[in-house]
């Protein structure tokens, strides 16, 4: 049984273990860190291979920022975390921890007192664009990202093509 459910575009979702039990990449952050539905992921669908890409988020800012700001003084910019407001806090986005993804794997959608959240429309262009700016450098060969997302990446096209 799949249980593949609708994947509605701007919002946070939570993955089933089985990805990660299958994924065996340990630079994939944890899932269900303290017996909570841990980290959240933002999922962008890309529209030339129809897999999502999970990109995990984090409220962990004074890490991420740090991050940030080191590569930012170091290249100009730093496309690997996007810092921007979900909900009623920031929260970083993690694009170095991206990885792709099939509604397979998708467990459930985020909500806050019961309700989905929306990632803003701004926000949400805005992960999109350096979502897309990460993958072109990785395919450059430029590593920005720490999963093994080539592997990842085949393995998921495998399984759409075997269903």
């Amino acid at each position: 049984m799949q249980n593949n459910i609708d994947i509605k575009p701007g919002y946070v979702y939570h993955i089933k273990d089985s990805y990660f039990n299958l994924a065996k990449d340990d630079m994939l952050m944890k899932n269900h860190e303290s017996s909570a539905y841990r980290p959240t992921y933002l999922c962008i669908q890309d529209e030339r291979t129809s897999l999502y890409w999970a990109i995990p988020m984090s409220r962990r800012l004074d890490k991420f920022r740090d991050i940030v700001e080191k590569d930012t003084k170091k290249y100009g910019r730093c496309v690997k975390i996007l810092i921007a407001r979900y909900g009623d806090n920031e929260s970083a986005f993690l694009m170095q921890n991206m990885f792709p993804i099939t509604s397979k794997y998708i467990d459930h959608i985020h909500t806050i007192c019961g309700n989905p959240v929306p990632v803003v429309p701004k926000v949400k262009e805005e992960v999109t664009q350096t979502f897309k700016e990460c993958l072109r450098l990785h395919r450059q060969g430029v590593k920005v990202i720490f999963t093994d997302i080539a592997r990842l990446e085949k393995q998921m096209l495998n399984e759409l093509q075997t269903r």
